[in-house]
């Protein structure tokens, strides 16, 4: 809807409520709207899933039509991240948000600091979505805010060719509000806990949820040892309760991702369920490390299955777990993402130990033999050692196309007595295009960092520190942030207009009038930043 005709429509609104409205502005109402134009977390879900079908069938046309996106664990960080985006490409298209449990874990739960395992409160992940986009609205309000006072000056100024031009911006605004692909982690329970807090994340504005195939109260982060998975039924049970969500909320286009940790995990909790040979169960079990076992020989306490008319004795660990079979976990992967991808997921994740274009190509090969447009969000993992491993994946292609690396230490290829080599210059070209290079080869859709913001506060702070309580002092903070915020037009060096005095102020003006006490007067610090 058009601008002066959203200002119709409230002038229609306002003039059939009679005169007892009479002194509401049909104008600062339409403003106001055009500002919140996603009312409730639903409308945001219906708007993003649609956005996220349209990239998938567009990287079906095309894989250089990828997405991206970066873990952000407070709504500040997500909007200062959406603020850049625009500010840099001047659009969002191809670039969501993504909301890691890992984070929540680390940085949001009332326990304080806990590691990846599921121990935080899982009313915060839905909390999080929910403030996620309450800053991305907020910043939506603040740009159209701006727009509105520079249409405002210019009707003023009497420049109707400027303002008409403001008016068309205003009707072809894009909003700061995108996807998020959001971590329900392994469901936090069996499948009613997962379908409930599904919908908690799909009402608070979750288009797409990430859920993992590992046993829910013995989950363990990606990168780490002690990953136990679950057999396929138990995880087919989710995905659907994930769907039944989506589909009971109105938000149809909801998308699945199904995370697959098996290349890691070499441990179930349980033998699976199979009626007959060759079925799902059946498969799962397969897996199991086994010792044939004669029947004279039974021990207490052994548990039993049949595989191909022997008994077979599963090895079971004191902790009542059991191991699969060394080097079956690529296969125990491939079958996780197809059997997923046939009851109710969209898209797969492969966790993998590194970051190698050939290695999740091959098992999305194979893939593709049963599911041609099998497509992959992939974790560009801060837990890898981007340097190291590819510096030693150039090493060995080198090795093994005969050139000559005597010059170089595979185990000291980290130092920074590499870094100005032609090893080192090529690997970092491969960490460069890894994203475009997995995308057209490895069926990569959207490429995610889970981590960065984590790391990024981190880092600056310490800077930040290091300067101020050092010698520099003021100028710490001074030169290295303020000057650099300045100089980069950085939208939140006028903090006070970042968190909303200025929109306060335009609310001000629509409730009182010519008696608004406003904030942004003549005295107001920030006017010192007017010509930033």
């Amino acid at each position: 809807m058009t601008y002066q005709n959203k200002i119709a429509e409230m002038s229609s609104t306002i003039s059939a409520a009679g005169p007892s409205w009479g002194a509401i502005d049909p104008e600062a109402t339409a403003r106001m709207a055009i500002q919140n134009r996603f009312p409730t977390g639903l409308d945001i879900a219906k708007h993003t899933a649609r956005i996220m079908r349209a990239d998938m069938e567009a990287y079906d046309a095309d894989p250089a039509h990828y997405t991206q996106s970066l873990g952000c664990w407070h709504g500040f960080i997500a909007q200062q991240k959406m603020i850049s985006i625009k500010k840099h490409f001047g659009t969002t298209k191809q670039r969501y948000l993504y909301l890691s449990g890992w984070m929540v874990a680390a940085l949001r739960s009332e326990f304080g600091p806990l590691p990846d395992q599921s121990m935080h409160e899982k009313t915060s992940v839905p909390a999080l979505i929910e403030e996620l986009y309450t800053f991305l609205k907020q910043a939506d309000a603040r740009e159209l805010g701006g727009m509105f006072r520079t249409l405002d000056a210019a009707r003023e100024a009497g420049d109707d060719v400027k303002a008409q031009q403001i008016q068309n911006d205003i009707d072809n605004y894009e909003t700061h509000v995108v996807p998020i692909i959001a971590d329900i982690d392994a469901g936090f329970g069996n499948a009613e806990a997962t379908y409930l807090l599904a919908k908690k994340m799909i009402e608070a504005g979750a288009c797409a949820l990430q859920i993992e195939n590992q046993v829910s109260d013995e989950k363990q982060c990606g990168h780490q040892d002690g990953k136990v998975t679950v057999p396929h039924e138990d995880f087919l049970q989710k995905i659907r309760a994930c769907r039944h969500a989506f589909l009971e909320m109105g938000v149809e286009d909801g998308v699945i991702v199904a995370r697959t940790d098996s290349l890691g995990a070499g441990l179930t909790k349980q033998i699976a369920f199979s009626k007959e040979p060759g079925d799902l169960g059946d498969q799962y079990n397969a897996f199991l490390d086994c010792d044939e076992v004669d029947p004279a020989d039974i021990t207490n306490g052994q548990v039993f299955i049949s595989r191909d008319g022997k008994l077979m004795a599963p090895k079971r660990l004191p902790s009542n777990l059991y191991s699969f079979r060394p080097g079956t976990g690529e296969d125990r992967c491939v079958l996780d993402c197809i059997t997923s991808l046939q009851n109710g997921a969209d898209l797969l994740w492969i966790e993998t130990e590194k970051p190698h274009v050939e290695q999740i190509a091959g098992m999305v090969d194979r893939v593709r033999e049963v599911i041609p447009n099998a497509k992959l969000v992939y974790n560009n993992s801060p837990s890898f050692n981007w340097t190291l491993n590819f510096r030693q994946q150039v090493f060995d292609a080198w090795s093994e196309a005969g050139k000559d690396i005597s010059a170089y230490d595979r185990d000291r290829l980290m130092s920074i007595d590499y870094d100005a080599t032609d090893l080192a210059i090529e690997a970092d070209e491969k960490i460069r295009t890894f994203q475009a290079d997995a995308a057209k080869r490895a069926g990569v859709f959207h490429h995610l960092i889970t981590l960065p913001t984590y790391h990024t506060a981190a880092l600056s702070t310490d800077n930040l520190a290091k300067e101020y309580f050092g010698e520099q002092a003021m100028l710490g903070y001074v030169k290295n942030v303020q000057r650099e915020e300045i100089r980069q037009s950085i939208a939140c060096v006028k903090h006070q207009n970042m968190a909303g005095s200025d929109m306060g102020d335009d609310h001000k003006e629509y409730f009182a009038g010519e008696a608004a006490l406003k904030a942004g007067g003549k005295d107001n610090t920030m006017n010192q930043f007017a010509a930033a």
